[in-house]
């Protein structure tokens, strides 16, 4: 079981070092200042490019007991199936953003997200890994 684990935490880390490499090829290319659509676009672009599975604007329906709810929530981008992508661009992150991407890790039972502020001079520094230990 231990071994396992190991396998998958080291599969999803180096996935998620894959994305966070193409997003700042994105930054790179584009610069700060463009609509969140822009860079999520481009970041789907490489992705798929990349060859990984890629799914953009995902709906997470809510299932409250027996009842599934469209709720209108969407993932911006999930790749393979198993790391969340939130795209903001904004001034700084807020716990609102925070709260956001841990909310589609619990509903959708991912384990591993990564969100992103294409707002900023240096993208590396405005990028927080959220792990769902649940």
């Amino acid at each position: 079981m231990l071994e396992e684990n190991t396998e998958i935490h080291e599969e999803l880390n180096a996935l998620s070092y894959k994305i966070i490499g193409l997003a700042i090829e994105v930054h790179r290319q584009l610069g700060p200042g463009l609509l969140e659509s822009a860079y999520q676009a481009c970041l789907y672009y490489e992705l798929k490019n990349a060859g990984l599975r890629v799914e953009k604007e995902k709906a997470l329906p809510i299932t409250y007991k027996d009842i599934k709810l469209d709720h209108g929530y969407r993932i911006d981008l999930l790749v393979e199936n198993k790391i969340v992508i939130e795209l903001k661009t904004v001034e700084s992150f807020t716990d609102v953003h925070f709260a956001q991407i841990l909310t589609y890790l619990k509903l959708g039972e991912y384990s591993l997200g990564l969100l992103m502020n294409f707002d900023s001079k240096i993208l590396k520094n405005n990028i927080k890994r959220f792990i769902n230990n649940n």
